[in-house]
């Protein structure tokens, strides 16, 4: 084959190849959504944890407003281990769910206080974030 037909060749496939549109990001829900659609029945609209199914439940649920110390930042890594299960694996008597196999999808890499960075999902970091806004202190 002649090498000039060739270089042509891979030219022009190279050209096709940057004028290709890239498919766009899929769109990532918000922390807010997230919360409404998993976890608002228990822990209510608000947080506070009187969502309509709270009261069948064994133990109330937590009042998601008090997470953290006004006087410390955010727990957001321990909040994070506990939505995912990771806290609570050994607890017989709990009654929220893990959330492990829900909040999947991308990974964002963060600072788990040991200066390391840890992939984490997206959406378990989102949550976490809207958690953060409903802190009253």
């Amino acid at each position: 084959m002649n090498p000039n037909i060739t270089a042509a060749a891979f030219a022009a496939a190279a050209a096709l190849g940057a004028c290709a549109m890239p498919l766009p990001e899929p769109e990532l829900p918000t922390g807010r959504a997230l919360f409404m659609e998993n976890c608002a029945a228990c822990h209510g609209a608000d947080g506070r944890g009187g969502g309509p199914l709270a009261q069948g439940l064994p133990r109330p649920p937590a009042d998601l407003t008090r997470l953290g110390a006004a006087d410390k930042p955010f727990p957001a890594v321990h909040v994070m281990s506990y939505i995912d299960g990771y806290f609570r694996q050994d607890d017989p008597g709990q009654v929220m769910p893990e959330f492990s196999g829900i909040f999947t999808g991308p990974t964002l890499h963060v600072d788990t206080g040991d200066g390391m960075l840890t992939p984490t999902p997206q959406p378990l970091v989102a949550l976490s974030e809207y958690l953060e806004t409903l802190q009253e202190g």
